[in-house]
């Protein structure tokens, strides 16, 4: 189901829980809302739907990857950036890595690892600084 983008900065700043198999139907909402929003936004956390829990949901192209209880494991060559958020006005400058590794849960909960590059790590370093409570 789409859901309704939040934009209170008090509520974007609260932590998430962890995310469990319970929480799924957030997951494929998080999928329908970003697939709802192709045009404009490549990525969503859970809070931005009014949901605190570790869920992302980044777009790979035509592809909608879910992430639940995404964790960054390590990261290297910082660099400063320019983002914008759909849930938030205009776009801050914010620091970010050009690598990370990454774990996290699909969605049948199996664990996995990898390592991303470039855009695809800003993606899901901005989302889950959403899951942290961190605003840009």
């Amino acid at each position: 189901m789409i859901r309704e983008i939040v934009h209170d900065p008090v509520f974007l700043s609260r932590k998430s829980t962890q995310a469990s198999r319970a929480d799924l139907p957030i997951a494929a909402d998080l999928i329908d809302t970003l697939r709802a929003n192709l045009d404009h936004c490549v990525g969503l956390a859970a809070n931005m739907i009014g949901r605190t829990k570790r869920i992302i949901v980044i777009a790979n192209g035509p592809l909608i990857i879910a992430m639940l209880n995404p964790k960054i494991l390590s990261k290297s060559e910082e660099y400063e950036t320019e983002e914008g958020c759909l849930s938030l006005e205009g776009t801050r400058k914010t620091k970010r890595y050009k690598c990370i590794r990454i774990s996290w849960q699909d969605l049948q909960m199996q664990e996995h690892i990898a390592i991303l590059d470039g855009f695809q790590a800003q993606i899901v370093q901005h989302e889950i600084d959403h899951c942290n409570g961190i605003l840009i």
